[in-house]
């Protein structure tokens, strides 16, 4: 008993009822499998005509997955990555950056939760910002205790 070979378009279709993926990714994933030239590029277009690809869900699925726990900078580099329109994933780190001090806050708070004693837990604590992705400003407020967080 044979076993048939998935199409391109339900090799799509798989990938696309895991998560959102954009064009890009999907061409890149889905290349190897092309038999004929044009095919992939039918298929992704068919798709996205059915509205099975669409830009703004990619972009507002990484950035619900991700702004919890990770700064503009971090989320800026996976949508850019994902092969996205430059203008779209702007607009999208622009709209983060007006919260990026208080994820910030939150995500130091639950791995930390206290202000640094000395200079080695004050660097430990910056550079766990900093690989989240947040801003070197952003961080400096967050470890020092500066600005409007009285509540902490």
């Amino acid at each position: 008993m044979a076993v048939q070979a998935l199409s391109l378009t339900g090799r799509a279709l798989r990938l696309l009822s895991t998560r959102e993926h954009s064009r890009a990714e999907l061409e890149r994933k889905l290349q190897r499998y092309e038999e004929e030239p044009g095919a992939l590029a039918r298929v992704l277009d068919a798709l996205t005509a059915k509205d099975f690809i669409n830009e703004d869900r990619v972009i507002g699925s990484v950035v619900y997955r991700r702004a919890g726990k990770m700064g503009a900078s971090r989320i800026k580099q996976e949508l850019q990555s994902k092969g996205l329109a430059p203008d779209a994933v702007a607009e999208a780190v622009a709209a983060l950056r007006s919260t990026e001090l208080e994820r910030a806050r939150e995500v130091w708070r639950k791995k930390f939760g206290t202000q640094p004693q000395d200079v080695a837990e004050r660097a430990k604590q910056m550079r766990f910002l900093a690989s989240r992705g947040f801003g070197g400003d952003t961080i400096h407020r967050v470890v020092s205790g500066g600005g409007d967080d009285e509540g902490l």
